[in-house]
């Protein structure tokens, strides 16, 4: 792979600033979020005098552990534009997620937003290795997901070219990459492998493409699909970070040459970790839930809100910002089985690691009698999928998952493509205890 390390002269100089003059201007910028969100949000300022708690009180930064959270409900409680902090007319773009109850969380950017959505976007594909001048193979999905646009007008704000071909088509994705030589491409990294499939299906030698960088994200992914893809494509993967509540992708990216986990763009994003239960804020290196209070946004005034995504906050390498670890899962996929905590990336881990299947795998919880069962649907391997060779496999994973997460499952090894391929974020979970 390709040394990508990028120059010091070319970085932000607030990314290579001192510690202390990061904190003075976060406190700055955290006092006029407050006062922005109190005066021009309903919903905060009514939550913040409840709490008995005004703007003012803040005067250092550990002073926010007295605000009260934000929650994704709030986003659908307000639907749809009762959280903005500006009128109307003056948000220059809405994006929107679906939701499980029918309506969906709404999000609003003015032009200062979007801009400073494009400049973060633009410094997390330096981070990540690319350049000004490099042409780009956008597959995340255009449209309402913040993925597609966001990653778009980051692209041309690092003055790379941006091949807008969104998701699907996988066949399509394949033969533009050949024939247009990205130096880099954005995608979901389970949607990686299915590019990767069909590059084998084709007869096609990933490593002898153009691509020199993939920058992943949208779903966590695990250390073992990072080794995989990359020495699959002799290129770089790295984790990019984002959520629409927050802005999208391009809140936290790995830099290439240290890869330890995402540098949290901390001059517009305020990050803590708490402990999920209790709410208490947790030090920095312990494992917790991480929660973001936006410090420049305009039209959605984010304070504390609670992302579900379990990780840490680490002291700063390459940037001087600190870093969060790749995410372990999210408190709201994990599962508990007969009194063990399960995320599927554990379930990853242990299929990436068991010789003769393929890295797609899809899990079902059900109810067997009064208790939680699991079962882990993979496929074999091509060239692995006669019976003795499936058994084996299953008999394989089966340990792995005993004894490296704790629980015991039912592993089915079907036939190669048997499990269902995504378009864009994995489905790794379908739960059908309610349906037995």
């Amino acid at each position: 792979m390709k040394d990508l390390t990028p120059n010091k002269a070319d970085l932000d100089p607030i990314e290579i600033a001192s510690i202390d003059e990061i904190r003075s201007l976060q406190l700055e910028r955290l006092k006029w979020s407050l006062r922005h969100a109190y005066d021009n949000v309903p919903m905060y300022k009514k939550r913040f005098d409840e709490a008995g708690v005004h703007p003012d009180d803040l005067q250092q930064l550990s002073d926010l552990a007295k605000f009260p959270f934000t929650y994704k409900n709030d986003l659908r409680d307000n639907y749809p534009f009762g959280l903005f902090a500006v009128p109307r007319e003056q948000i220059m773009r809405i994006h929107a997620s679906s939701g499980t109850t029918g309506k969906a969380t709404v999000v609003g950017y003015t032009a200062g937003d979007i801009n400073n959505w494009a400049d973060l976007t633009a410094r997390s594909l330096r981070a990540a290795g690319l350049r000004k001048g490099d042409m780009i193979h956008n597959a995340y999905g255009y449209g309402l997901f913040t993925g597609g646009l966001g990653a778009h007008y980051g692209i041309e704000r690092l003055g790379a070219t941006v091949v807008p071909m969104g998701g699907g088509q996988t066949e399509k994705q394949v033969g533009l990459i050949t024939d247009f030589k990205p130096d880099g491409i954005m995608v979901t990294p389970s949607y990686m492998l299915n590019i990767l499939e069909q590059y084998h299906k084709k007869g096609m030698d990933p490593r002898e493409s153009s691509l020199s960088v993939g920058v992943f994200g949208a779903e966590p992914w695990t250390d073992a699909m990072r080794k995989e893809v990359e020495a699959a494509f002799d290129m770089h993967a790295v984790d990019i970070y984002g959520l629409s509540e927050i802005m999208g992708p391009g809140v936290a990216n790995e830099c290439v040459e240290t890869k330890d986990g995402p540098v949290i763009w901390e001059d517009h994003f305020l990050p803590e970790i708490i402990d999920p239960v209790t709410g208490e804020v947790l030090p920095d290196g312990e494992m917790g839930e991480l929660v973001f209070t936006t410090i420049t946004k305009e039209g959605l005034p984010m304070i504390r809100y609670r992302t579900r995504d379990l990780t840490r906050l680490l002291p700063g390498t390459a940037r001087s910002m600190r870093r969060m670890e790749k995410i372990t899962g999210r408190s709201d996929d994990m599962m508990i089985l007969r009194g063990v905590n399960v995320f599927p990336t554990q379930i990853e881990e242990q299929v990436m690691a068991t010789g003769g299947l393929a890295p797609h795998f899809q899990i079902e919880l059900y109810k067997a009698g009064r208790m939680d069962g699991m079962r882990v649907f993979v496929e074999a391997d091509v060239g692995a999928s006669d019976e003795l060779s499936k058994k084996a496999a299953a008999r394989m994973l089966t340990k792995h998952i005993k004894d490296m997460v704790g629980v015991s499952t039912e592993v089915i090894v079907g036939e190669p493509g048997s499990v269902e391929r995504s378009q864009g974020k994995a489905k790794r979970v379908v739960d059908n205890r309610d349906k037995e």
